[in-house]
């Protein structure tokens, strides 16, 4: 087995966070390596999230899927492989193609060559979780990857997961014309926020066509004469042309070499890491990690905060993560935006919640926008009188929600937020009206 020159730095995986991490530290001085065995940002959410948010512009204005697809295909270009491999070389990072597992503290083995680093960063990603159910390993499916990047337009198709994606994909192939039948084996959408987030999506996809299957779960598959058969476990069946598997995706962490640095892995969770993003383990530095692998960051700029975190401290700048006001959001029209702590956790961790709502049909803005429903709330600690949460749905709430996000990092006084003047006619306008509530009730 050949030997290669020591790095100050190797970064095992190439997705977003992966990408950000070697180009900052490669541009800070470091000697720094990353190690992919497939696309370099190919298969990061970053390439995820430019297709599907193109396909569902392009399904807003009413496009073709022929001038969609198209579309989809210019805005990625530039994420290509080869894009990628030159703008690492550009940015001082020597890229090395192949599969990376640590041999011992402090030597990564690619393909046949050691390596020898000081600090390792490992943003290996996450993968689709795909359910064991008899008969679908047997019939053509989608991962979300897939269904992202070919041309296809299925004449019938089934969604299997209710979250952000099966939702965002939901709306996608039936706004082009796809029969979409959506199987959730919760009894609402979007479990994982505010009710009325998943409820107000819910009747938008139903006004689209979509049958929202709540509360079944797909229990075997066979193909028919004129397509597949689906079998529910509430009794009904479904008839498609193609799967789309949408439910949940799980960190890679099997067979990196990670427990040769004494590191625990657990297959289909994400590694441990402390407020630095630094996993442990022994070796000749430190081991870091940033994004989906992290079990973590579930969103694309949340590994991309993350990444941002581990350059500091592997420069030496202590910096410690924050999640409390990482956005998460659904990219549908209308748009759910989720911020801070969500109602169900607030219950979970036993926190005195204060809420607040207000409909967005009450807006100035809203009445000016034909057909708009939505609505905000705001969610206070009683005990400490602070922000901590919100929900939105509503047009756009991507962006006009961001000052809350704002005021739940700062943690700044409702009695400032209510002085807070916004523009007429907003959408904006609709945060007023539950700050001004929740100030009194304080």
């Amino acid at each position: 087995m050949s030997q290669n020159h020591p790095y100050d730095v190797v970064v095992l995986g190439g997705g977003s966070a992966g990408e950000l991490v070697a180009v900052g530290l490669a541009q800070a001085g470091r000697n720094v390596a990353l190690v992919e065995n497939h696309l370099v940002g190919g298969e990061s959410p970053y390439f995820a999230c430019m297709p599907s948010k193109s396909l569902l512009l392009s399904a807003r204005r009413g496009e073709t899927w022929e001038l969609a697809t198209a579309r989809r295909d210019e805005v990625t270009g530039h994420l290509d492989d080869d894009s990628a491999v030159a703008r690492m070389a550009e940015g001082g990072v020597t890229v090395l193609r192949g599969r990376g597992r640590v041999l011992r503290p402090g030597v990564i083995e690619v393909d046949g060559t050691e390596h020898a680093f000081t600090d390792l960063v490992v943003s290996t990603g996450s993968e689709p979780a795909v359910p064991e159910i008899d008969g679908l390993a047997d019939v053509p499916t989608w991962t979300s990857d897939a269904a992202l990047t070919v041309p296809d337009l299925p004449r019938r198709l089934v969604i299997l997961g209710g979250g952000p994606v099966g939702c965002e994909m939901a709306q996608v192939y039936a706004a082009f014309g796809s029969q979409v039948t959506l199987v959730e084996a919760a009894g609402r959408l979007l479990t994982a926020e505010a009710a009325f987030t998943g409820e107000i999506l819910a009747d938008s996809l139903r006004r689209l066509g979509v049958d929202l299957r709540l509360g079944a779960q797909l229990g075997r598959v066979e193909r028919g004469p004129v397509g597949l058969r689906l079998w529910l476990t509430d009794g009904g069946t479904v008839d498609a042309d193609r799967i789309l598997i949408a439910a949940g995706r799980r960190p890679r962490v099997e067979g990196l070499g990670l427990e040769t640095l004494g590191i625990a892995v657990r297959p289909g969770e994400g590694l441990t890491i402390d407020e630095t993003c630094q996993v442990g383990g022994h070796g000749p530095g430190g081991v870091w990690a940033a994004g989906d692998v992290t079990g973590v960051a579930r969103t694309t700029h949340a590994a991309r905060y993350q990444a941002r975190v581990v350059i500091s401290n592997v420069l030496g700048k202590r910096r410690e993560a924050d999640y409390r006001a990482v956005p998460r959001v659904v990219y549908t029209a209308p748009t759910v935006y989720s911020v801070g702590v969500s109602p169900r956790e607030a219950e979970e961790r036993g926190i005195d919640l204060l809420t607040a709502g207000y409909d967005l049909a009450a807006t100035s803005r809203a009445a000016v926008e034909a057909d708009e429903r939505g609505r905000v709330e705001l969610y206070a600690d009683r005990s400490r009188g602070l922000l901590i949460g919100a929900a939105a749905v509503g047009l756009y709430a991507e962006e006009w929600m961001s000052e809350i996000a704002l005021a739940i990092r700062a943690e700044t006084p409702l009695g400032l937020l209510t002085d807070v003047v916004h523009a007429f006619p907003t959408y904006g306008e609709a945060i007023e009206a539950p700050l001004r509530e929740l100030a009194g009730r304080l």
